[in-house]
């Protein structure tokens, strides 16, 4: 091939342009694969950099974002510190962007990475639902899903996920309520409507659980109320005080995250309620703060650290050359105290 530049060799390398670059100019983090790839194309067509070629990193961003659904979750707060070392540690700038409700996350990556010429993203927490092939193939660069995935209306191989199966782990802390000796079982969750989130994934497992022991899903026993900008400690409260004046006989709540289990505990003690002996509560997630909280609150926890370095490692690899790939990690209950065993 005559008058090789770096383009053809990005393509013929199987790598991004932006990658070449690191090579050529021994800049960044590349793996020895990779580099081994790289290198191979360049002696076999006898490649010698030029100026351009050198000077391409001043010109080719390095940027990473990191799209963040709701960044004041407790949860995602632990994630993006990681996502932040790590990324600071390979020599990567991370740009990190909030997300609220009427916003969606995979059109906002698409705008940024025009408006910030973006060489990879990692989207953190939104609705499955949204995602399309065509935004995907519209974003055009390396992208890993965290904590959520595409309802499998999507090609894999356009990104990277990493994810625990909400709705089986939601089924197991159904379970364990149920193991326990209970049977009204509140739910707190909130519906948003047509989209396809973690929690109505958490839901179905809780109404699988339910079903598959003979007992009957009671709507009175669950709560879609949250309002939709109000996902926090006091919606947590206002949601559960209601559930308790519908149901006097509820004996457990399974909430889809802690920060609601918190605000769903406050509530209870509130009401001259102790816990557990008079109604036990289980949260979602694994934050700190649950087990700081006074009574120490169960939890399904994440392992959210782990999750985080394994997207910062998909996106690298993605960026790299390497194939997408979608790990799948389990949860464990923490059990601290907060549900009891009831007989009978």
């Amino acid at each position: 091939m005559a008058n090789i530049n770096i383009k053809d060799i990005a393509r013929l390398s199987g790598v991004g342009i932006a990658t070449v670059s690191r090579v050529i100019n021994q800049t960044g983090s590349v793996s020895d694969k990779t580099k081994k790839k790289v290198m191979d194309v360049i002696n076999e067509y006898n490649y010698i950099p030029n100026n351009n070629a050198r000077n391409l990193k001043l010109t080719q961003s390095e940027n990473i974002a990191l799209i963040v659904k709701y960044m004041s979750n407790p949860f995602f707060i632990k994630m993006m510190d990681v996502i932040e070392i790590e990324m600071a540690s390979r020599g990567y700038p991370l740009l990190i962007q909030n997300v609220d409700e009427t916003s969606d996350e995979l059109d906002t990556a698409i705008s940024e990475s025009m408006h910030s010429n973006l060489c990879g993203v990692i989207i953190m927490g939104g609705s499955f639902s949204s995602y399309t092939e065509a935004k995907f193939k519209q974003l055009g660069i390396p992208c890993v899903l965290l904590t959520v995935s595409s309802e499998g209306n999507v090609d894999p191989s356009l990104y990277s996920s990493v994810i625990i199966d909400d709705e089986i782990e939601a089924y197991k802390a159904t379970k364990y309520l149920i193991e326990m000796g209970h049977k009204n079982i509140g739910f707190l969750y909130k519906d948003v409507a047509g989209l396809v989130t973690p929690n109505i994934l958490r839901y179905q497992g809780y109404k699988r659980a339910l079903e598959e022991s003979g007992i009957p899903v009671d709507d009175n026993l669950i709560s879609t109320g949250i309002p939709v900008n109000g996902s926090g400690f006091r919606a947590g409260f206002l949601t559960m005080k209601q559930l308790m004046q519908r149901n006097p006989s509820m004996t457990a709540v399974f909430a889809f995250s802690d920060v609601l289990a918190i605000g769903a505990a406050k509530a209870a003690l509130a009401g001259g309620k102790k816990i557990p002996d008079d109604i036990s509560i289980i949260g979602f997630d694994g934050i700190e703060m649950t087990e700081f909280y006074n009574p120490a609150l169960d939890t399904v926890y994440q392992p959210a650290t782990e999750m985080a370095l394994s997207a910062v490692s998909l996106l690298h690899g993605m960026m790299n050359g390497e194939r997408s790939q979608h790990m799948v990690y389990d949860s464990v209950i923490l059990k601290r105290g907060s549900v009891k065993k009831i007989l009978g």
